[in-house]
């Protein structure tokens, strides 16, 4: 009872409170550049499907200058084209002067390119940059450019911003005298003092969203458990096919992730909170260094 009632009016002193702190400050200089990354590229991919859409590739038509080559012609030249990758023809249109999609695979990379079906020549890629861009992004949000592997390094990676929102929720705690104080940033003090507040005003009133895109996020990258999890509390009847309660929690997990759930403004809210992490990283920094650092060089 003594114990907790240090915690609830002087929670600096507990100990438990202290190696939270630890906790909570070694994971975010351990993570907080990848978070940043991580961050960065939530907050753009939320609006994937209107980059996609602005994107969208166009047909592009060429003049039509002497015959037009039949299939094998196409597949000749686009294998002087491309001469270091297997070619394919990709989509071959009705449209006589349209040009032609060639797959391109260059060592397991498949690209799509643009042939000129009268001359041969190329026409660069089929996908606008804007479009490779945005693909690009998601894989690295995704999958860190690296597959499976890096899908797993992101369910890690999700596990540690989960533990960084509950750790500093609680460490957030200054005591019953100082408790409103800490919801807002004390613009009037020194700078030391201004980080912090920084980081603790700003911390509390988003740590619910940096929860749930880091809960969320485990989810998507390892799905298996919560799968099965669902399937023991509430096992599928093939006899009736009924829609199940946990199906339906999973499925809000992907909304929730990408705020895919009240229209744009929910994706610019979950946009513009995804940039948060940027300034609890650089406060964090700050702090680690006026803590960690500085007295250990002086």
């Amino acid at each position: 009872m003594i114990y907790w009632a240090r915690w609830v009016r002087q929670p600096q002193t507990v100990w438990l409170r202290r190696a939270l702190f630890q906790v909570h400050l070694w994971s975010g200089i351990g993570v907080g550049l990848y978070l940043v990354v991580i961050s960065v590229t939530g907050s753009i991919l939320v609006f994937r499907s209107e980059l996609r859409q602005t994107f969208a590739p166009q047909p592009i038509f060429v003049e039509a200058v002497g015959e037009r080559m039949d299939s094998d012609g196409i597949l000749a030249a686009a294998e002087r084209a491309y001469p270091d990758g297997s070619v394919r023809i990709f989509a071959e249109r009705d449209i006589p002067t349209q040009a032609v999609t060639i797959s391109v695979n260059r060592d397991g990379e498949v690209q799509q390119m643009l042939l000129d079906p009268f001359t041969g020549a190329d026409l660069g890629h089929a996908m606008p940059r804007g479009w490779r861009l945005t693909t690009w992004l998601l894989d690295l949000h995704d999958n860190l450019l690296s597959g499976e592997t890096g899908r797993s390094v992101n369910g890690i990676g999700a596990v540690l911003m989960t533990v960084l929102s509950v750790t500093g929720i609680i460490i957030w705690w200054p005591g019953l005298q100082n408790w409103r104080r800490s919801l807002l940033v004390d613009f009037r003090a020194n700078w030391r003092r201004l980080n912090w507040s920084l980081h603790s005003a700003v911390g509390f009133w988003t740590v619910a969203f940096i929860f749930i895109w880091g809960f969320t996020g485990i989810y998507l990258c390892f799905p298996a458990p919560f799968m099965a999890f669902v399937d023991y509390v509430e096992p599928f009847n093939e006899e009736t096919f009924e829609d199940r309660v946990g199906d339906d929690v999973l499925y809000w997990f992907s909304r929730l992730h990408f705020g895919r759930f009240y229209g744009m403004t929910s994706k610019i809210l979950w946009a513009a909170i995804g940039l948060v992490p940027i300034a609890m990283f650089v406060t964090g920094v700050l702090m680690w260094w006026n803590r960690v650092i500085k007295p250990a060089r002086s």
